[in-house]
Parts: C-alpha cells; sequence; structure tokens
C-alpha cells in the first residue's frame, strides 16, 4: 500500500460515500412511473459492514434523493444519511461539528465534480477508478475497481489494513 495513503488511512474515524458512480456503477433506472431504482454491489455492503463493526463511522452524502438509498443504508447500518444536497462541504462541516472531528479524521469515496471539493479538503479523499479524470487526477488516491464494482469495498478494506483491524474481521469468517 502507497506509504501517503496508509498514513492518512490510520487517521480516520469517519468514511462518507457518495452513491451514484461510487455505490452504483453511475447509470440511473427509471422504471415508466418515474420511479427510480439502483443496484448495489454486495462485496461493497460486506465492506462496509467490516468498516463499522472496525469502529469507523460511516455516511452518504448524495446530491440525488431516492427511498432505495435510505434502505440500503438503513440495511448496512450506516449511521448518517443526507440526501439531496449538492452542498457536499457544507454538510461535511455539519457533519464535523456534529460528531467533534476534523477533516484530517476524514476519508471520502467520490466519481464526479460535486465530490472534488470534499475530496480536496478531508484527510483520505479518493475517487474510484471510473472517476471522472479530473477528479481522480486531484484525489489522494483511485481505487482500482469501478464504482458499483467492488470500489466502496476496496477503500473499507485499505482504512482497516492502515489501523491494523482487517486481519481479524477477516479470520472471523475462518
Amino acid at each position: 500500500m502507497n506509504q501517503d495513503l496508509q498514513q492518512r488511512a490510520k487517521a480516520i474515524k469517519l468514511a462518507i460515500f457518495d452513491v451514484d458512480g461510487v455505490l452504483t456503477d453511475g447509470r440511473l433506472y427509471f422504471l415508466t412511473d418515474g420511479s427510480e431504482f439502483k443496484t448495489f454491489n454486495t462485496l461493497d455492503g460486506q465492506g462496509i459492514k467490516m468498516l463499522i463493526n472496525s469502529g469507523v463511522r460511516t455516511a452518504i452524502i448524495s446530491g440525488r434523493s431516492t427511498p432505495v438509498v435510505e434502505k440500503r443504508a438503513n440495511s448496512l447500518g450506516i449511521q448518517h444519511l443526507y440526501q439531496g444536497r449538492e452542498d457536499k462541504l457544507v454538510v461535511l462541516d455539519e457533519l464535523l461539528g456534529e460528531l467533534g472531528l476534523d477533516y484530517a479524521q476524514v476519508a471520502y469515496l467520490g466519481d464526479d465534480l460535486p465530490d472534488l471539493p470534499v475530496i480536496r479538503r478531508v484527510g483520505l479523499g479518493m475517487a474510484v477508478a471510473n472517476a471522472a479524470g479530473f477528479v481522480r487526477q486531484h484525489a489522494h488516491g483511485v481505487t482500482a475497481a469501478r464504482g458499483g464494482e467492488g470500489a466502496a469495498r476496496e477503500f473499507c478494506e485499505l482504512i482497516m489494513r492502515a489501523q491494523g483491524s482487517l486481519d481479524a474481521a477477516l479470520d472471523a469468517y475462518l
């Protein structure tokens, strides 16, 4: 693991995820009645659960708002959910004030321009492999996996590996 990423990941107390293009493949599916559905990766979900069990708090900040994201966040145990908020830096500041954390203790995984101000501000700002080029260029690191295809799992395991909790989490399944 890159030494800089490892050092940044050691300090993380809160991991934040974007939804479209990060927890999903970025495609938007609309039914004829106007409702929307999303597909999520079970590997990502397990990674988020393991991260939460290791003591790291989690949050979602999404510019879009759909009931299915609330359902997914609840099923994974994600503690903080903000939907319909394109002002992600403002949300970040609200959340840090509430939790008593500072930027260096936050990791963020995003894929597009609305994520970039947060990616650049936090201690560990990462982009998924298929993120917009400008976002990848300005992130601390880029996952090998694409959004919705294991990128969140990779991000979670990176944090856990740096904090020394990954091996115990995996060994629990042996």
